[in-house]
Formats: structure tokens, C-alpha cells, sequence
């Protein structure tokens, strides 16, 4: 069975809280099991959250959960492209996989709570497919 853990952010929790009902719903459908779960407050903290549930030998892979709602300024782009490429390092450094499930850049709130299935379903399926596939090499 393959363990993941979840990290959530819990800025635009109106979207997020539904993503990680759902991530744990379709981690069970796929019949892996979320160990654990971490909240952090933000995007920008997921990169950081998500090491230290890597590292541990209880963990197959990370699903990184989250939503940038776009603002005045370009803050949401910033936050997006250094959480994306952290966590893609993240991946690659450890051998293991940390999976993006993060709405945005340039989302409306509106738009993230349309996509909130869909976003939470990509990251726990490559979580869980990415694991397997890399155990079977």
C-alpha cells in the first residue's frame, strides 16, 4: 500500500479544506493511505512542510495542496513559481515524489472552488502512480 502525506495550506481555506476532504478521498479510492497530514499557513510554506514528510520512512510520496488567488499585484505569480520549483526539487533530491496540487496563478476565487476536485484528484493520482512506478524499478 502506498503512504502518503498531505500538505495543506491553509490561506484560502474555502478552497483548500474541500481540496483535502477530497485528496483523502481519492487516496482511499486508489487504496493508498494518507499517514500524515500537515497544515501550513500558507503556499509559500508547503516547499518546507513537504521536506520534512519526505524524509521519513513512513512516506511513499507528497501530494502538495493549495490555492493562489489572483491579487492587485503580481505576488501570486511569485509565490507560485517558487513553491512549484522547490517542491519539484524537493522530488528529485530525494528520490521520492511531491506532487502539485496548487490552483493559481491567476485564479479567481471562483475559478479554484470550480477546480477544487480536480486539482486535489491530479495531485493524489500522481502521488500514487509515481510511488508504485518508481518501487517497481
Amino acid at each position: 500500500m502506498i503512504k502518503l502525506g498531505l500538505v495543506v495550506s491553509e490561506w484560502n481555506f474555502d478552497v483548500t479544506g474541500p481540496m483535502r476532504d477530497f485528496a483523502r478521498q481519492h487516496a482511499e479510492f486508489l487504496g493508498a493511505e494518507v499517514t500524515v497530514e500537515l497544515m501550513v499557513p500558507g503556499v509559500y510554506e508547503l516547499p518546507l512542510a513537504a521536506k520534512k514528510l519526505i524524509e521519513r520512512d513512513d512516506i511513499d510520496a507528497v501530494a502538495a495542496l493549495g490555492a493562489v488567488i489572483e491579487g492587485e499585484t503580481e505576488h501570486d505569480e511569485v509565490v507560485m513559481q517558487h513553491a512549484t520549483r522547490k517542491l519539484m526539487d524537493l522530488a528529485v533530491q530525494s528520490g521520492k515524489p511531491v506532487t502539485l496540487g496548487i490552483s493559481g496563478p491567476g485564479m479567481t476565487r471562483i475559478q479554484a472552488l470550480e477546480r477544487v476536485n480536480d486539482y486535489a484528484k491530479r495531485a493524489v493520482e500522481a502521488a500514487v502512480k509515481m510511488a508504485k512506478r518508481l518501487k517497481a524499478v
